[in-house]
């Protein structure tokens, strides 16, 4: 059923390093024609780290870890592209439907295919108000029990930092900041939050991933939080003027649910006249980057 290209496929027999993207930047998260755009660019970013990109969605009922550029193209393009978690995925394959995947089937699937590193923007968390609405990611518990490493710029700051913080240590998931000792804040280099641990290689990752398979402990994932440099961030002032005013116009307009989050990334965009894309970008690319050379160091290149 999981059909793995056979370019990813003769990496991981090779032990050569491979690397996991998902893709529902590509589908929901940019214009087209940009979408495709990005996505060949950070498929040819881990390329130039001596790795293997494995783009990751479900096409026509069948999940795909490896997308050569036809599909690539049906996943930017083609209308009705479906926005699949984790928990969608049983349902896409018997409805024979297609979908891009979020971090939590990203996760998900290439694990189940083998592939140990994955990359991305940021992470659901805790969501805002949460003591009232009980809105929480379905990435947190996945990643609790999914043996991956995830490079990311922190959790998308719309949300509540410290306690999707709180809630990554109550689930035993593993955070350590690349080169930092702070937690970064997505669009921002920091979000005012430390990380008790600190990370200064991909050698040093590597050592943490062998580490955790020889103390055969729960199948839970390192996140890997890389922030975004601070000469590409989302101006500060910016961000928190425009987020408190996003923040507003969510509740005024009775947005709720899984709403929330689209509602408030699409004000930023708009209100901040695309700078907060422009600083989500350079976060991805700079993840990617790093778990290229991440993946190389796992794999003993």
């Amino acid at each position: 059923m999981l059909v793995v290209s056979e370019e990813v496929r003769e990496a991981l027999a090779a032990h050569r390093p491979v690397v996991a993207l998902e893709s529902t930047i590509i589908a929901h998260g940019l214009p087209r024609p940009r979408n495709l755009q990005v996505a060949l660019e950070l498929e040819d970013v881990v390329r130039q780290e001596g790795a293997v990109p494995a783009t990751i969605a479900v096409l026509d009922g069948h999940p795909r870890v490896g997308l050569d550029k036809e599909q690539l193209e049906r996943v930017a393009n083609e209308d009705g592209i479906r926005k699949l978690g984790h928990r969608d995925l049983p349902l896409a394959v018997a409805a024979g439907a297609s979908g891009a995947t979020t971090v939590s089937a990203t996760a998900l699937l290439a694990a189940l295919a083998g592939v140990r590193v994955f990359a991305t923007g940021g992470l659901g968390g805790v969501h805002r108000e949460w003591t009232v609405t009980q809105d929480e990611s379905a990435d947190l518990g996945l990643l609790a029990r999914t043996r991956i490493t995830v490079v990311c710029a922190g959790v998308k700051s719309i949300l509540d930092v410290p306690a999707t913080l709180q809630r990554l240590e109550t689930l035993g998931v593993a955070v350590a900041g690349y080169g930092t000792a702070r937690f970064p804040g997505f669009y921002l280099s920091d979000s005012g939050y430390p990380v008790d641990w600190t990370l200064r290689s991909p050698r040093q990752v590597a050592d943490v991933m062998r580490a955790q398979d020889a103390l055969d402990g729960p199948e839970s994932a390192l996140i890997v939080a890389h922030p975004v440099p601070e000469d590409e961030q989302l101006d500060p002032e910016l961000h928190a003027r425009v987020l408190a005013d996003a923040l507003h116009a969510c509740e005024a307009e009775g947005v709720t649910g899984q709403a929330v989050t689209p509602f408030l990334l699409d004000y930023l965009v708009r209100h901040t006249e695309g700078a907060s894309l422009s600083a989500n970008l350079a976060a991805v690319r700079g993840n990617v980057r790093l778990a290229g050379r991440i993946a190389a160091a796992w794999a003993g290149a």
